[in-house]
């Protein structure tokens, strides 16, 4: 075939690769060469990876890819020959593409193409658009309208303005948000080979074994344990619209990591077991049932007095402490900072959630916050998704380093 003259770059150029590779490998199977969907599909890649630029390669091409026994080369020299024989000059001698015209726009069908013959061309290019052109003004046009995510979609809505469904959504996503907690160094050690301490007692009880020469030198590395997270939820009636979406978060740590919640209005109320439910709905229930002061008044100071000196206080111990709250406390500031100074002291981060902190002009005016506010660390807005989100992966810093980010 070196006799085959050359042709321009443009060879092939706008035609649908994979419909000319299907006409021709339907040919090919009328004279006899069986050309199968396999071989179909390595001479589209083919022509995807390497398009011609001459005939002559895109000869060797076809055949390298539709042929596969020597019996066959004579009929496939015959189906070549016909079919560019009686090929359409246009996309073989087409100039160059206009400036700003992309290369993969496939060419309109000619009119007087016959494909279906026994000698007509093939479909050099894609039929015309499934949709036509309408003759009415651009007026009339509407394009699909791209909507969000339904979890995107409920990102920026306050609490209050969601049905129950829609809050279920966002235990899904808190819960993939902490999936992975991060850990913290104890001061227990482990053997384990990239440890960089010689463990002494296993080494020397394996040089026994060789005259007292240590041979097998024993490493130890840190044990690592995720760090521990405590929450407290209030649940009062100024937390009405929150207390569901906070109620979620909570079973995210109760379910994901070994941590301790608590929901407080007037009195506190654990509810570690009630959240590791496998259902999440059954798990807000029970926790919601539990609670007998829900929406009710609020004791920031006395709760939290109650949680240090009970037998779970040992648990705030080096624990990052995490605050769902308004503020608004019926005790005396002074008393709220008194017990926040022994909490301070005590627990390892102190992080505060304000479902009002997020609105514009914000300050914290209300007397249990500016009493709380001097020993937090931080303080986050949580009042919508995006928020909760957002503190998910703030608390998830936290806990990484000693500094925040």
């Amino acid at each position: 075939m070196a006799g085959h003259p050359r042709v321009s770059p443009t060879l092939l150029r706008g035609v649908d690769r994979a419909a000319f590779a299907v006409a021709l490998a339907d040919r090919l199977r009328h004279a006899g060469v069986p050309a199968g969907l396999t071989d179909v599909d390595i001479f589209v890649r083919a022509l995807a990876v390497s398009p011609p630029v001459r005939m002559s390669t895109l000869y060797w091409t076809a055949r390298i890819s539709l042929v596969r026994q020597h019996t066959h080369l004579a009929a496939f020299d015959r189906v070549f020959a016909a079919v560019f024989a009686d090929a359409p000059p246009l996309p073989l001698t087409r100039s160059a593409s206009p400036p700003g015209a992309r290369d993969d726009v496939h060419l309109p069908v000619p009119a007087d193409t016959d494909t279906t013959g026994p000698g007509g061309g093939l479909p050099w290019a894609t039929l015309p658009a499934a949709v036509a052109e309408t003759a009415g003004s651009e007026a009339d046009l509407r394009l699909p309208e791209r909507r969000p995510a339904a979890l995107a979609g409920l990102a920026d809505r306050p609490f209050e303005e969601l049905e129950s469904a829609q809050v279920d959504l966002l235990g899904d996503a808190l819960r993939a948000a902490v999936a992975r907690w991060p850990t913290r160094r104890t001061r227990r050690h482990t053997m384990g080979p990239a440890g960089r301490r010689v463990a002494l007692r296993p080494t020397i009880a394996r040089a026994r074994r060789t005259a007292w020469e240590p041979v097998e030198v024993v490493r130890e590395r840190p044990v690592r344990r995720p760090r521990r997270v405590v929450l407290l939820c209030d649940v009062s009636e100024s937390m009405r619209a929150q207390a569901t979406a906070y109620l979620h978060l909570l079973r995210a740590f109760a379910v994901v990591t070994d941590a301790e919640v608590f929901a407080f209005a007037t009195t506190l109320t654990r509810l570690t077991i009630a959240l590791r439910h496998a259902s999440a709905t059954a798990a807000i229930a029970q926790a919601s049932a539990a609670v007998p002061d829900r929406f009710g008044g609020t004791r920031i100071a006395t709760n939290l007095r109650a949680l240090l000196a009970s037998h779970h206080g040992d648990a705030v111990r080096g624990a990052v402490v995490v605050i769902g709250s308004d503020g608004w406390d019926s005790d005396p500031p002074g008393e709220l900072a008194a017990v926040m100074a022994r909490l301070r002291r005590r627990a390892y981060r102190i992080v505060w959630l304000n479902p009002r902190a997020g609105a514009p002009g914000f300050a914290p005016r209300v007397a249990g916050m500016a009493a709380a506010l001097p020993y937090c660390d931080v303080m986050l807005p949580a009042g919508t998704f995006r928020d909760l989100l957002d503190a998910a992966r703030q608390l998830h810093n936290v806990t990484c380093t000693d500094g925040l980010k």
